[in-house]
């Protein structure tokens, strides 16, 4: 939640900002559909959903989260593609695992790629990321994205 100043004196208020309504909105909206849709096509449609939303990102952005998709379903195949708060991200058994984040989208000067606690990166000392900046993908940046993610499903 964001604290925000209410226009009235130096109060403050707690609530949600612009932005976050948008998203949880854009959620709810992907849960609708999600349950209206029957077995045999929700995983396609889910998927051309992700394709659609990447295809209307600006071209910096598009260009980074086509390469991530790629990268994610090759990989990892038992990942399926779903929006996840209006964003591109990889579920399996319906929880998500890993995401990719707009930065033009957020509003944000880099994109993010993350994952959940559904991931298997636990480190055993007890300290390992879960969310990486994104502003371009080297080769060496794709292997590492690869590689986290063959961990994540393992």
């Amino acid at each position: 939640m964001s604290t925000h100043t209410t226009g009235k004196g130096d109060r403050k208020s707690e609530g949600f900002s612009d932005q976050e309504r948008v998203a949880m909105k854009e959620r709810a909206a992907e849960l609708r559909k999600e349950s209206s849709r029957g077995r045999g096509g929700k995983a396609a449609a889910a998927e051309l959903d992700v394709l659609s939303k990447i295809a209307g990102m600006e071209s910096s952005d598009r260009a980074v989260a086509e390469r991530v998709h790629a990268i994610i379903t090759s990989t990892a195949p038992e990942l399926a593609p779903k929006l996840w708060y209006g964003q591109p991200a990889y579920a399996r058994k319906g929880k998500v695992v890993c995401f990719f984040r707009s930065g033009k989208a957020d509003k944000e000067r880099y994109s993010s790629f993350g994952f959940t606690a559904e991931a298997n990166l636990d480190d055993p000392g007890g300290l390992w990321p879960t969310s990486y900046a994104v502003t371009e993908l080297t080769e060496k940046a794709e292997e590492t994205i690869a590689a986290l993610v063959r961990q994540a499903v393992s």
